[in-house]
């Protein structure tokens, strides 16, 4: 599956996490997402079984990495669900 939203390395973009009701956002840079390699198996277990990604970006300076599948892929935003938490990253209004 590709990703829908365009993502430029050098913008910023909104990052919402959701766990238990709570929800928390805040701004990040440097997003980038990769499909995580090693998930050869047959063919019904990979139609079966989404296919995860490695999500990098940083946030107030620290780099942040999460392994997540995706829940929704839109043009304008992307939602994961990692284990309980749910990340949507958004392009903001300054993105490059």
């Amino acid at each position: 599956m590709s990703i829908k939203m365009p993502v430029k390395f050098y913008s910023s973009y909104k990052v919402t996490t959701r766990l238990s009701g709570v929800e928390k956002s805040e701004i990040c840079q440097k997003l980038s997402f990769s499909p995580i390699a090693g998930q050869e198996r047959g063919d019904a277990a990979a139609a079966r079984d989404p296919v995860k990604y490695l999500i990098t970006y940083f946030s107030f300076g620290c780099r942040r990495v999460v392994e997540a599948e995706i829940k929704e892929n839109r043009e304008d935003g992307l939602v994961f669900q990692a284990e309980d938490r749910e990340y949507e990253f958004t392009p903001t209004a300054k993105s490059c």
